[in-house]
């Protein structure tokens, strides 16, 4: 009994159920000159001769020292899976970040070539929604640059606030705060959205402001209660520092230290944050094994088809090694059911459909926060804001643009209500009628869908 097409057909066809997601593959060449400063000098106190009688004997002149930051370094591969560690781990070397590690790393062979990439297994099949590399291209010099400036409290005001402190890695790359927290302990009246799979967004911010991620990077800069600096006193303070000179200068050109071309550069690191697979992504592509064949009929596939089986066999040893529990696999048939509705807005593989909602949040507030309305002036989108993406949204609590669900459990049982009724509520929102065992299973779903983040080096700054 040969299986293997149609079989092969089957997985693929249940992996990419809801995903909706198109294969293009976008890339953008960006070749900007190398330069480098000059390195500063040092004097040493020398003793006087001592008289010829009191000389030791002569020793034999001890070898040249080679300092790590002068070892030349090994070219870089240019083809990589985003997540890869060497993309964010920072330049090589321990302790301070150095001139000299600066200018020896800018010379190695691959950093400035646009990047062919592609994303972790499970995200990947939302390759298609890859969105700004062609107008800002991926590059190891460039996602260095965007990371030393994404940690940089240098670009604030008081050198208090960089963009990690509302989007921290320890923190899923959001803020446990309700909401964000800016310069002077000063908050704004939103909770921090997350900084990952951003390179399957357009629009940014909870009210889609920003059309652009390069134009959300710069924003909070000014912002009067986050970093609370000018774009003109940012960019002064990073043409005053020599590392940053000569990394703007390879990665951008001569003189092109400019508030666009930092947005450029955050905006190319934070690309670089993606989420691993999860073990959804690894039951998923198991599961037409488990519900279309008995253990009787894989057993047979050994001998009918041995490739097939040993494809069932890979995928099996993967799932086993990143369990999902019981609760969580009926939790994920229940998202994906009509009965729950959830991927009518949490659709593809980032879980989202990035459109904007009124499920009712904060809308009983005497002046409710209108979100999307206030950038589009669109009725229909007054008290509605951004679908958040499922992946890793255990790790990003407290929930909803106003920070004001604190658990997935909260959320859930918002859904299961029907949201707070309101003249624009969304048709899509509905009363669901959930057992708890329900509602328990949909948290265990949603924390299945959590994978790793990227290695990243958060100090070494020039």
């Amino acid at each position: 009994m040969k299986r293997a097409g149609w079989i092969t057909a089957l997985a693929c066809a249940a992996i990419c159920v809801g995903c909706g997601q198109q294969s293009d593959s976008p890339d953008a060449p960006s070749l900007p000159p190398e330069s480098s400063l000059p390195e500063g000098s040092s004097t040493e106190m020398v003793p006087d001769a001592a008289p010829v009688d009191d000389m030791p004997a002569p020793v034999a002149e001890p070898a040249a020292v080679v300092e790590p930051e002068a070892v030349p370094l090994e070219p870089m591969p240019t083809k990589v899976v985003l997540g890869d560690p060497s993309l964010t781990r920072g330049i090589p070397g321990e302790g301070e970040l150095t001139t000299a590690q600066i200018q020896n790393w800018l010379k190695t062979p691959g950093i400035n070539e646009p990047l062919e990439f592609d994303l972790p297994f499970g995200l990947s099949l939302a390759k298609g929604n890859v969105t700004g590399v062609e107008e800002n291209s991926l590059t190891r010099a460039k996602i260095e640059l965007g990371r030393q400036l994404y940690f940089d409290k240098r670009l604030s005001a008081d050198n208090t606030i960089s963009c990690a402190s509302c989007h921290s890695p320890e923190s899923g790359y959001a803020a446990h705060t309700q909401f964000g927290v800016g310069i002077k302990g000063q908050e704004g009246g939103r909770n921090s959205p997350v900084a990952y799979n951003r390179i399957l967004s357009g629009a940014q911010f909870w009210d889609g402001r920003a059309a652009s991620l390069e134009e959300q990077a710069v924003g909070p800069i000014a912002n009067p209660i986050e970093m609370g600096n000018t774009h003109e006193a940012a960019v002064k303070t990073v043409a005053g520092i020599a590392g940053y000179q000569l990394q703007f200068a390879a990665v951008f050109g001569p003189d092109s230290i400019n508030i666009d071309n930092i947005g450029k550069a955050i905006a190319t690191f934070e690309r670089a944050i993606v989420t691993g697979p999860a073990p959804y992504d690894y039951y998923a592509v198991l599961e037409p094994f488990l519900t279309q064949f008995s253990e009787e009929e894989l057993n047979d596939l050994k001998d009918d088809d041995p490739d097939v089986y040993a494809r069932y066999v890979s995928l099996k040893a993967d799932a086993d090694a990143h369990p999902m529990s019981e609760s969580a696999i009926r939790g994920k048939a229940l998202f994906f059911s009509e009965k729950s509705n959830c991927t009518t807005c949490h659709a593809g593989a980032n879980f989202t459909d990035e459109k904007y909602h009124n499920l009712g949040v904060g809308m009983a507030a005497e002046e409710p926060d209108l979100g999307r309305f206030v950038v589009s002036q669109k009725d229909e989108d007054k008290g509605a804001f951004k679908t958040p993406t499922i992946r890793n949204v255990a790790l990003t609590a407290p929930y909803m643009h106003d920070g004001s669900q604190k658990t997935l459990a909260e959320v859930v049982e918002w859904y299961a209500k029907g949201g707070h009724p309101n003249e624009h509520l969304s048709p899509k929102i509905k009363k669901l009628e959930l057992s708890d065992q329900d509602k328990a299973d949909l948290v265990a779903f949603m924390e299945a869908c959590t994978g790793e983040f990227p290695k990243v080096e958060t100090g070494r700054l020039p």
